[in-house]
């Protein structure tokens, strides 16, 4: 028994000193994996207006197609007072690239490019590691840069079997291109999502999916052609207003009585529908009508066919958002969908855009990123287009060149707004006639004024200059209060608050002394 022991305890020893030579385990190696960026889903439609989708309320709320718009909206925020500072396409677009307003990047009017030697968020996104894209309505003229892969419109494009430009096909301007098969809103979404599928699956990616709908002639796929067929659509309140001198406004504004004959020369002359005037539907009479039963039959047949073609880019919503879905990428992707700016529906008894008015100015917005943003919430806050390429930036951790404009929303959509957010935004039309004046001025969420330095040009017989509203007790804009006594202080703050901003931005008017001499001679009138 004693040698049993002596042996167990050899045995334990030995064991115990083999155990405390062995060399002790390495601690393991802990690797540090940064976030995973998110890919940037960027859809936006050409004067798919707030009143058209359905999730602001109006008129047409109870009448859009939009079962995608409202899931997207369930899904995400929706922005209520996202403005554009210079309501027009061209201008537009170049602000949501460049990060700039229209008087620094010089895209100022519809007639103006984009030179592919100036800086835009596409290539700052490259810069950061990011594959780009952007698919369907470019409208800058020059060819796009910043971008892996385009495939663009000419100008407008068309509705159907439109031509698309790429970069083995491009000509500046409204030359080159291939032909494809199709309604242009369909063909658009399909060839982002190609694109998708086959991109460099090592990067984060950055799609642009612009289609040409609703733009006018508002044309729609066949499959939509009976939609509302049988229905009466309301028309808005202010419909029949044919006057400056009903609200006392400073311009006249684009009448829906143009539109109506747009349609009668597009009847009378089919070599006008071979442009924008390609209207479906025709022939169009009004051979026997009033005034105003003309003027209903022209709302009538332009605002089917606007929510018509409305209802095509909802279905391709629908569509990206199931392959995003069915392909594992929904979950760290940001889709942004929202429109280049608003559009008139016969408010005012206008259509088209330009003018400061809220219909006009006001660009609807919905974000969906689900590691982040709030689903079925609204923000309230001032954002303007400019603003756009600095979320970029953030949501892809690069930095915001310092030439670039926008503040980034990120937190404001996250409900934290910054304490120093903008309190108004600021907008300017720079293209002018005798309809629809040059002018500028600054929207916030109660007040909005603006100076029609236009109407101070030769040729334009209406000498007033200015348009104040009252967003809370005139949300239509029915009446301009500029000379309501009851306002006078606040209007006087407002001027200096657009001193301020035009001082802000830049926007100086050093280049347009003749612009200066009507700001000298009517600013206190």
């Amino acid at each position: 028994m004693k040698h049993v022991l002596q042996l167990g305890a050899i045995i334990l020893l030995a064991f115990t000193t083999v155990t405390s030579c062995k060399e002790k385990p390495k601690e393991e190696a802990i690797t540090v994996t940064k976030p995973e960026k998110p890919n940037i889903l960027f859809i936006m439609s050409d004067d798919h207006t707030a009143q058209a989708w359905g999730i602001y309320g109006g008129i047409l709320e109870d009448y859009v197609h939009n079962p995608n718009l409202k899931r997207l909206a369930s899904e995400g925020t929706v922005l209520e007072n996202c403005l554009v500072s210079n309501s027009i396409c061209t201008p537009s677009r170049a602000t949501i690239l460049t990060g700039q307003y229209s008087h620094i990047n010089g895209v100022r009017v519809l007639d103006a490019g984009l030179s592919p030697e100036y800086n835009n968020i596409a290539k700052e996104l490259q810069k950061g590691g990011y594959q780009t894209s952007i698919v369907g309505k470019w409208h800058l003229k020059q060819e796009p840069a910043g971008f892996d892969y385009y495939a663009v419109l000419p100008g407008q494009g068309e509705y159907h079997n439109p031509i698309i430009k790429t970069e083995d096909n491009w000509q500046d301007y409204y030359e080159g291109g291939k032909q494809y098969e199709g309604y242009s809103t369909d063909i658009i979404a399909d060839k982002t999502i190609n694109w998708i599928e086959n991109r460099d699956k090592s990067k984060p990616f950055m799609a642009m999916c612009h289609f040409k709908a609703t733009h006018e002639p508002y044309d729609y796929p066949e499959r939509y052609a009976d939609l509302y067929k049988d229905e009466e659509i309301p028309a808005p309140e202010s419909f029949y207003d044919s006057s400056a001198s009903t609200t006392g406004r400073s311009f006249l504004g684009q009448s829906m009585d143009n539109l109506q004959q747009r349609y009668l020369d597009a009847t009378a002359n089919p070599e006008l529908r071979k442009d924008f005037m390609n209207y479906p539907g025709l022939p169009f009479s009004v051979d026997g009508l009033t005034h105003d039963e003309a003027r209903y039959k022209t709302y009538q047949k332009m605002i089917k066919d606007f929510m018509r073609s409305g209802a095509a880019v909802d279905d391709n919503i629908g569509k990206l958002l199931d392959y995003l879905d069915k392909s594992g990428l929904a979950e760290n992707t940001v889709v942004i969908y929202t429109a280049d700016q608003g559009y008139f529906l016969g408010e005012h008894g206008w259509f088209d855009k330009r003018l400061i008015f809220e219909e006009s100015i006001h660009m609807p917005f919905v974000i969906r990123y689900p590691k982040e943003v709030r689903a079925s919430a609204r923000n309230k806050d001032l954002i303007e287009n400019v603003d756009f390429s600095a979320l970029f930036a953030d949501y892809a951790g690069i930095d915001y060149p310092e030439d670039m404009q926008g503040k980034s929303f990120r937190e404001n959509l996250k409900g934290n707004t910054p304490s120093d957010w903008r309190n108004y935004g600021y907008y300017r039309y720079w293209d002018h006639s005798k309809d629809r004046p040059g002018h500028f001025g600054i929207r916030g969420k109660r007040y909005k004024l603006a100076f029609f330095y236009g109407n101070g040009f030769a040729g334009v017989a209406k000498n007033q200059f200015w348009d104040f509203y009252d967003l809370e007790e005139d949300p239509k804009e029915l009446h301009n209060a500029y000379n309501d006594p009851k306002y006078k202080e606040i209007i006087a703050a407002l001027k200096v608050e657009i001193l301020n901003k035009k001082e802000a931005v830049g926007d100086t008017d050093a280049d347009t002394p003749e612009v200066l001499e009507i700001i000298k001679a009517h600013w206190n009138d």
